[in-house]
């Protein structure tokens, strides 16, 4: 499984073509990826994208001053943004279901997850699957998990420090030149598998 290990430096954007040029050589791709959602300028959310049909659903926005705080039920927070954990679970979660399904060609699959982070680690569903997908030998995993400017949550440090995890770390210097190395070996990774 290999892993992105960033902040900042344009990791949908490797993700993305990582993505494009492992579907290019014939591996099924499915997963998700996450966007900044901008208005006037200005970042007001973030957004899940599915990689096959771009099909989006919310994931947070920034709080609305003049929204109710008694909307009932608890609200997930990272920063100045309030995570959608329904709409974030309802796009997201079938995406790790449909990847134990048959697949046309030679079968091999890709599954992104962009990312494993704050916001998406308020779902206890997202972790269970993230896990399960991880001890499954149905796919490999193209994921991102953050660099933390705190202690890591729980299941990132998981993630990263298990034996079958490649991590690369990507920053503004390598982020430009690093694509073709994440796509080999995730097509090595792919030819082992299949």
């Amino acid at each position: 499984y290999y892993i992105i290990h960033v902040r900042g430096v344009g990791k949908t954007t490797l993700v993305r073509k990582a993505s494009e040029a492992l579907a290019s050589s014939g591996a099924a791709v499915g997963g998700f990826y996450t966007e900044e959602v901008r208005e006037g300028g200005r970042r007001v959310g973030f957004d899940v994208v599915v990689t096959t049909t771009g099909e989006r659903g919310c994931l947070s926005r920034i709080k609305d001053p003049a929204a109710s705080a008694s909307q009932g039920g608890r609200e997930y927070k990272v920063g100045q943004y309030v995570v959608d954990l329904t709409s974030f679970e309802n796009l997201s979660l079938p995406l790790f279901r449909s990847m134990g399904l048959p697949t046309q060609g030679d079968g091999r699959k890709v599954f992104v997850i962009d990312e494993i982070g704050k916001m998406e680690l308020f779902s206890q569903p997202f972790i269970r699957e993230v896990r399960q997908t991880l001890d499954s030998p149905r796919c490999a995993i193209l994921g991102t998990i953050p660099i933390s400017r705190g202690p890591p949550p729980a299941l990132v440090e998981e993630v990263r420090g298990r034996s079958d995890v490649r991590v690369f770390t990507v920053s503004k210097d390598n982020r430009d030149v690093i694509l073709p190395d994440i796509v080999s070996a995730v097509q090595e990774c792919l030819t082992h598998s299949s």
